[in-house]
């Protein structure tokens, strides 16, 4: 699973000139789904989201101090299948690494299901649907995470 995270001010999400999702200070959040990702990479997606520092303390702009908890903060979360895009070969890019919607519909529920079990107020866009994302990154502050990276080592910089 895929994860890109962006510090925001404020976004919302689109459909059929509806906004179907918003939220203020908080995350907004693309999430990629891949054919075999499993509860371990939803917990560790949502996890890693809530408590990462991605926040500055009161009076600090350039801090990363405080987690989206920690602020009080919301997100929106919209479902991504174009992160798992490969683009080696050719001008167009191939999207077979992403999950099919049948496959990736009920785990990006979880992933929802899982941000809010955590305390988090999420709202959503329309999965499968055609939509418009509109956004005031703070910062800017854009991180990408990846569920397979938790297999990785650590390096000693790390």
């Amino acid at each position: 699973m895929r994860a890109v995270i962006q510090r925001v001010t404020r976004s919302n999400v689109t459909v059929d000139n509806q906004v179907t999702g918003s939220t203020e200070l908080g995350l907004m959040i693309l999430i990629g789904v891949t054919h075999d990702d499993s509860q371990e990479d939803i917990e560790y997606i949502a996890e890693k989201s809530v408590n990462m520092r991605l926040f500055p303390k009161e009076g600090d702009e350039s801090g990363f101090d405080q987690s989206i908890l920690e602020v009080g903060g919301s997100a929106l979360l919209v479902s991504q299948f174009t992160l798992y895009a490969s683009t080696r070969k050719g001008r167009r890019p191939s999207f077979t690494g992403a999950a099919p919607g049948d496959l990736s519909e009920p785990i990006f529920e979880q992933t929802v299901a899982a941000f809010r079990a955590r305390g988090v107020p999420v709202s959503t866009g329309v999965f499968g649907s055609y939509m418009h994302v509109d956004l005031i990154n703070d910062g800017p502050v854009t991180i990408l995470l990846d569920s397979d990276d938790r297999k990785m080592p650590r390096k000693h910089a790390d």
